[in-house]
């Protein structure tokens, strides 16, 4: 048997200072988020040195190669919500009993994804309105990416069961490896160094799947070593049905809830190609990067916020769970409300660092100081979606993410033609969906905590 050790007693998140766990969770993974997003913005980079179509083709894309985000990420976050439970109930076999079943759930998406994505990628490209350059290079990078499905899958879910014992540290390491040897290995393969051929925005994909895969054997090494896993108990697991529907019923509505985003993104570039054309578009991409980078130290609070929420669940803790929603709430507010100061000003000098042309500079510019006014909007969506995924109420995170991305359709058309605002109605648009949304989920929420703490006194 393992001996209790320093590392066991903090993956215990029922006990100890609220604010502790917060920090010792939050810091590392928004550490992690950054170094995510810094990855990110240097393939925007690079996109944007070679042209503006390619930019442009990189942006259309990222709805789709959003998709394997939100898959990976939801069945990620069920893994997370479920073993954190597991470990709150000092549940150990069960802990295992999710891994196991987890595992085998990412390899047939993994698998699914890669086989299948031939078959719609070039239509839902089409779908945004993009043709010509702008679409021949978005199904470069993208057609190439979807061979590496698997590893992000894998990836979300080892990282899964790594968060649930209040473990951020391995997956900060690789995305900050990652970023590192991206940096390296866009350049060299898009522009053909050494011995490599000239590859353009391919070489982009190529240098994310290669860093997808070393990311799978570092975290399959940490999650070995970490103090709850025990190998012998993963493979003593069996396939589980009732495991298996449980890991859907809390992964599916998050991944569908992150898939909407990837639609709602859709006809965002949909209607700023529409109004503002490439400039637009390309805009929106390298401002999207940004608004990321603000957002950043928020999402390491969703993780801690998951974890600490569903191991206080499975403990019936639920004075922890008001005190980690509210303490969550109020750092991400101060977070958002000091990024919005920083950027506004600045935003101009932002948008350059990925594309000197004046059209893309100046609707970049537009597009930032205008969803400024949307970013605490975030915190309050996020950390409620986390919360209800942590007491095993995750279904309203498609609900919502369906609103967020169905108003759009008519709001946009509204605000950019009706009343003539163009593509400014649509950055405007963005903010009012937001905070409508903030609306109803607060109300919700709110509504679900009190009855599963009814629920649970009665028994």
């Amino acid at each position: 048997m393992k001996q209790q050790t320093q590392a066991q007693k903090n993956s215990n998140l029922t006990k100890g200072d609220i604010n502790a766990h917060l920090k010792r969770i939050a810091v590392p993974a928004s550490i992690g988020f950054l170094f995510n997003t810094l990855f990110n913005v240097v393939d925007t980079f690079y996109a944007g040195q070679l042209s503006t179509e390619a930019l442009a083709g990189l942006t259309i894309s990222f709805p789709i190669f959003f998709i394997i985000i939100s898959i990976s990420s939801g069945i990620g976050n069920g893994t997370n919500a479920l073993s954190s439970i597991a470990l709150g109930e000092d549940n150990n076999k069960k802990y295992h009993l999710v891994a196991y079943n987890s595992f085998f759930v990412s390899v047939i998406i993994g698998l699914a994804i890669a086989l299948l994505s031939p078959l719609f990628v070039e239509p839902l490209l089409r779908l945004t309105g993009a043709s010509g350059e702008s679409l021949s290079k978005g199904l470069e990078y993208i057609e190439l990416i979807f061979y590496g499905s698997l590893f992000f899958v894998i990836n979300f879910i080892i990282n899964g069961l790594l968060y649930s014992q209040g473990n951020t540290k391995p997956f900060r390491n690789f995305l900050i490896i990652g970023f590192l040897a991206n940096l390296v290995l866009d350049p060299l393969f898009i522009r053909g160094w050494l011995f490599f051929p000239e590859m353009g925005v391919q070489g982009i994909a190529l240098a994310t799947i290669l860093v997808q895969f070393f990311g799978t054997i570092y975290l399959s090494y940490n999650l070995l070593k970490s103090e709850e896993f025990e190998l012998s108990k993963f493979f003593s697991s069996k396939l589980d049905k009732a495991s298996i529907y449980e890991i859907f019923h809390q992964g599916i509505p998050s991944a569908l809830n992150n898939a909407t985003i990837a639609i709602g993104i859709f006809i965002i570039n949909y209607y700023a190609l529409k109004y503002g054309g490439d400039s637009s578009v390309a805009a929106y991409g390298a401002g999207t990067r940004i608004e990321q980078l603000a957002l950043i130290p928020t999402l390491g609070l969703n993780v801690a916020v998951l974890s600490i929420i569903g191991q206080n669940y499975g403990a019936n803790k639920f004075k922890r769970i008001h005190k980690v929603r509210k303490k969550a709430t109020i750092y991400g507010v101060a977070i958002m409300l000091l990024g919005a100061a920083i950027i506004t000003p600045l935003a101009p000098y932002l948008i350059e660092l990925f594309n000197d042309d004046p059209a893309v500079v100046e609707a970049g510019t537009t597009f930032l100081r205008i969803e400024v006014f949307a970013f605490v909007s975030y915190i309050f969506l996020n950390i409620s979606v986390s919360v209800l995924q942590g007491i095993k109420k995750p279904i309203f995170a498609i609900v919502i993410g369906v609103y967020r991305q169905v108003l759009p359709f008519g709001l946009f058309y509204l605000l950019g033609t009706t009343l003539n605002m163009g593509v400014k109605g649509v950055w405007w648009g963005i903010v009012i969906i937001n905070w409508s949304a903030v609306a109803i989920t607060l109300v919700y929420t709110n509504y679900q905590l009190h009855k599963v703490e009814e629920k649970k006194s009665e028994t």
